[in-house]
């Protein structure tokens, strides 16, 4: 591998480890530089889930105090975001690349118009459970139950194409939680971390050969710090400071996906 091959995949690695802290699309950076250098898709996908593993460690670590308090809500998305990762792993191996390529677009856009309105829908949210006389933080079993299947969903997503899925997860609970941004993205960070294991130990198991290790070892390197950066200067940005950074990172995802 040339040594300028190298030197751009760790910085691609780093920067994805960063923004996946911080926002979770990382992989718009790492996919489509593991293609450019000649990697085939499904094998630059699972290189890629195996490499930013790393990073998603690191990230978690980060923002490891915003998760206290969230076990309740946790303990249900957890598995829901493991079986989830199982299946969309599973989709990658039997299904065509372009069946999820069709939709990512799609989930995208419907995400970050969620991330946008978040704010009016909580103000709705919180003045209809004062109305019914029910504190403003209480999430019901209906809301409960919509949210460990959203989780779900995303996992099936994360496991098979891994891009955006944090800004997806993002959309799907800041619609559900009376919760703050940061918190939310530190549940989002946790529930990332157990995508990409499950879609990397998956990979390793049954396409160990399709896997191109130089690659993911690169991407594993560079997000490590990535991780630790983007967690440490992430968590001091205001909620409306992360929420623009998530639409803006989000929308250039759009851009390189449907260009």
């Amino acid at each position: 591998m040339p040594i300028s091959e190298i030197l751009i995949i760790l910085v691609a690695g780093f920067g994805a480890g960063a923004i996946n802290a911080v926002v979770g699309s990382g992989t718009l950076i790492t996919f489509p530089t593991l293609v450019a250098f000649g990697y085939p898709p499904v094998v630059a996908t699972m290189s890629n889930a195996v490499g930013l593993v790393a990073g998603s460690v690191s990230g978690t670590w980060g923002y490891r105090r915003e998760l206290k308090g969230q076990w309740s809500r946790l303990r249900w998305q957890m598995p829901a975001s493991f079986v989830g990762a199982l299946l969309g792993a599973w989709l990658l191996r039997h299904l065509p690349e372009s069946v999820f390529s069709a939709v990512v677009p799609f989930l995208l856009v419907g995400a970050l118009v969620l991330v946008v309105a978040q704010p009016r829908i909580q103000a709705w949210a919180r003045n209809r459970s004062e109305a019914a006389g029910v504190a403003a933080d209480h999430v019901s079993r209906t809301k409960l139950v919509l949210l460990t299947l959203g989780t779900f969903a995303v996992g099936v997503y994360g496991g098979y194409f891994t891009a955006a899925q944090g800004i997806l997860l993002i959309g799907v609970m800041g619609v559900l939680l009376p919760d703050s941004m940061q918190r939310m993205n530190a549940a989002k960070n946790l529930l990332s971390l157990i995508v990409n294991v499950v879609a990397a130990a998956t990979f390793t198991i049954v396409a160990f050969h399709d896997i191109s290790w130089a690659a993911a070892g690169l991407i594993a390197a560079g997000s490590l710090v990535g991780g630790t950066v983007g967690a440490r200067y992430g968590r001091k940005l205001s909620p409306w400071a992360l929420r623009v950074t998530i639409v803006v990172i989000g929308l250039i995802g759009l851009w390189r996906l449907l260009a």
